[in-house]
């Protein structure tokens, strides 16, 4: 049975509607699923991005609180070597520190030579042999000529021995550990001895300080400090030095001190 026109009109107009809501719907389906994939990839992109910024972001800031021992350039408390020991121009020299048994057992008079006058001083070879070995050694060898002692606590000390003047230099190598330390930390005035890292006994190489009026350094985890002998003239030089104060904003002499040569006796 043939439809009239009307019929076909009509069945022609619900199949155009059937079309259009499927057509509708469809376009609907691929909007939510673009939506859906987008909103995926912008995730994706985030959290690419944060671990990005996770793995390259700067380092923490360093502590303000100095790494070496007690003291650093930074710091007033006490003497140190800033850093592990510089090889020197010659490092095949100084590939170890000499054997205690060159001092040891007996005292040793020295003259330090210095552009602010003449520092005599007793080596102790009996209660300080592998340090005072270390002195007497790179004494001999001119390691200290012509080095300015970097660092005053204008109150009580002097540190000398750094060929680079800067508290980070040393012979190229590191030796310990701390010997004839006061048990009471109280280092009275004449005293000579070593520097070193913080918590590290390990870590005397050529610096040394000289003492010009009694002064407390605290001992830390790897002891006191080496005292391996005393000033026996020119105490009023380092007290003169003491008395000029430091270069403003540094711990530098103001009156500076060059160590010219060192006469051993």
């Amino acid at each position: 049975m043939t439809r009239s026109s009307k019929q076909e009109r009509a069945y022609q107009k619900r199949r155009q509607e059937s079309w259009d809501k499927r057509s509708r719907e469809k376009a609907a389906r691929r909007r939510r699923t673009t939506m859906v994939v987008a909103t995926i990839v912008g995730l994706a992109v985030v959290a690419a991005v944060i671990a990005l910024l996770l793995v390259n972001r700067p380092d923490d800031e360093p502590s303000t609180q100095p790494t070496d021992a007690v003291p650093t350039e930074t710091t007033t408390t006490a003497p140190a070597d800033e850093a592990a020991p510089l090889p020197t121009t010659d490092p095949e020299l100084y590939d170890s520190a000499p054997d205690p048994a060159e001092a040891e057992g007996r005292t040793w008079q020295v003259t330090v030579q210095t552009s602010a006058g003449d520092i005599g001083m007793e080596i102790d070879g009996v209660n300080a042999p592998q340090a005072a070995a270390n002195f007497l050694r790179l004494a001999r060898d001119g390691f200290y000529d012509g080095t300015a002692c970097h660092r005053l606590l204008p109150s009580s000390l002097l540190q000398c021995g750094d060929p680079t003047a800067t508290g980070t230099g040393g012979p190229g190598y590191g030796f310990g550990p701390v010997e004839n330390a006061p048990e009471d930390d109280l280092y009275p005035a004449g005293t000579l001895a070593m520097a070193r890292q913080s918590n590290n006994a390990e870590s005397m190489g050529s610096q040394f300080f000289m003492v010009f009026a009694d002064v407390p350094l605290p001992s830390d985890t790897a002891g006191g400090y080496s005292v391996f002998g005393r000033v026996t003239e020119g105490l009023d030089i380092l007290q003169q030095v003491g008395s000029a104060g430091t270069v403003e904003g540094t711990e530098q002499p103001a009156l500076p001190v060059t160590i010219e040569g060192v006469t051993i006796d």
